[in-house]
């Protein structure tokens, strides 16, 4: 009998580009429009498919709270009948989505990094969903929110009450028939409570420390007065609190129906139920609340106020006509502080928590995060070379977060990157 020779395993074929972008959101296709322009060999990389969080992780009613003529991306701007509106969720899928197709950008779709780390010959090494890569640069394009944040103490939820995040909230429709407890007034919190309200659900809302700001001001949209003013163009290093900002969370607003303030003094006369911050569950359903309602109401009030009072001080300096309006007068207070609530006497039977994301780089081992997770950066540029960040809040300047300035990050990045690849090159 002849002897099989058993077969030969060859390795996996790991594929190389010189710079890889992880994520084919707005943020990293910036970098790719640049990075295209510059000539320089790159490639996407996307968990899901381009745009995806877009369509979805937002509810059925979501709209951007920045006008559309703030949508700006490197080589594409938005050009529809309506600058000052806001999109909804879908048109702005359609948007990004239409930015990629603009300029053919090189995503490979469902190739998810598994883990990423430094390659011992320089550049890295990336072990994805389509096999195995190798990049000189990376820029890292996932954004800032991750994995979303529930507390452990929701586990003492009553087993009848169905309860999510407000990324997998779509519409009061697919939530169980009674009353809803939003916890959180962040800017997802407050347009959802908002939804929920508006569909005739009664509201129970945790009302949390966020500010908000006005949407329209002596006949402008404040975001408008804000932008002329240079207020997203401030580097988070000359803002009070330094880096600290990056903390903060955003001012709550809508641009449901053109846009409007979000009110919750007035949703309270409108029958809405407002606590303070939601600090456990008792065994028996009752849901406990601090004493902090009227302390944040006030605090958000002041936020927005303070927002106007620059706004005064600009139109003053620059000598602009405009007209003078009255200034917000709280239309409800508190007579007490709630600090129960008993889920099943009031009929609760859905409790939406809207209390953040954290972070999660556990598939990134290059030595560049802080004792929280979170990367340290200059402008996105890590210590580690080669190695960068872009599309998180506070990057740079506020307006990191915003459609506009993520081109100006991109366009630095790209910059960054390009040098390092000559320098390279002449070594």
């Amino acid at each position: 009998m002849s002897e099989q020779l058993a077969p030969t395993l060859c390795p996996p074929r790991v594929r190389h580009h010189d710079v890889i972008v992880v994520g084919a959101g707005q943020a990293g296709l910036a970098v790719s429009w640049h990075l295209t322009r510059r000539g320089i060999d790159h490639l996407l990389l996307e968990r899901d498919t381009i745009a995806h969080e877009w369509r979805d992780g937002r509810w059925d009613n979501f709209t951007l709270v920045t006008p559309n003529w703030q949508c700006v991306l490197p080589g594409y701007a938005y050009d529809g009948p309506d600058p000052d509106g806001f999109m909804a969720r879908d048109e702005v899928y359609r948007f990004v989505r239409g930015y990629a197709d603009s300029f053919g950008a090189p995503v490979l779709e469902h190739a998810g990094v598994h883990a990423m780390t430094r390659a011992p010959r320089g550049g890295y090494d990336l072990e994805t969903a389509a096999g195995g890569f190798h990049a000189n640069q990376v820029v890292v394009a996932t954004g800032g929110y991750h994995v979303p944040t529930i507390p452990r103490f929701a586990e003492r939820l009553p087993a009848a009450v169905t309860q999510l995040h407000s990324a997998e909230y779509r519409s009061p429709a697919a939530l169980p028939a009674g009353a809803v407890l939003v916890v959180g007034t962040g800017q997802s919190g407050a347009q959802i409570a908002e939804d929920l309200h508006l569909a005739g659900r009664e509201v129970h809302l945790a009302v949390g420390n966020a500010p908000r700001v006005a949407r329209f001001y002596r006949g402008r949209d404040c975001v408008a007065w804000l932008h002329d003013m240079g207020h997203y163009d401030i580097p988070i290093e000359d803002q009070p609190g330094g880096i600290g900002k990056r903390e903060n969370t955003n001012h709550y607003v809508t641009g449901r129906d053109g846009g409007r303030d979000i009110d919750l003094r007035r949703f309270a006369l409108e029958g809405m139920a407002l606590y303070g911050r939601l600090i456990g569950l008792d065994p028996d359903g009752t849901a406990r609340f601090d004493a902090s309602l009227e302390r944040s109401l006030d605090a958000a009030d002041a936020v927005a106020d303070g927002i106007k009072n620059a706004i005064d001080g600009y139109i003053d300096r620059a000598g602009i006509a405009a007209p003078v309006e009255p200034r917000y007068t709280p239309v409800w207070r508190p007579e007490h502080e709630r600090t129960a609530l008993d889920l099943r006497a009031a009929g609760i039977s859905a409790v939406v928590w809207s209390v953040g994301f954290r972070t999660d780089y556990r598939w990134l081992r290059a030595g560049v995060f802080d004792g929280e997770g979170h990367p340290c950066h200059n402008r996105g540029v890590t210590t580690s070379p080669g190695l960068y960040f872009v599309g998180l809040p506070w990057l740079h300047t506020w307006g990191s977060g915003r459609f506009a300035a993520i081109a100006r990050d991109a366009e630095y990045l790209a910059e960054r990157i390009a040098a390092a690849a000559s320098a390279s090159v002449a070594a």
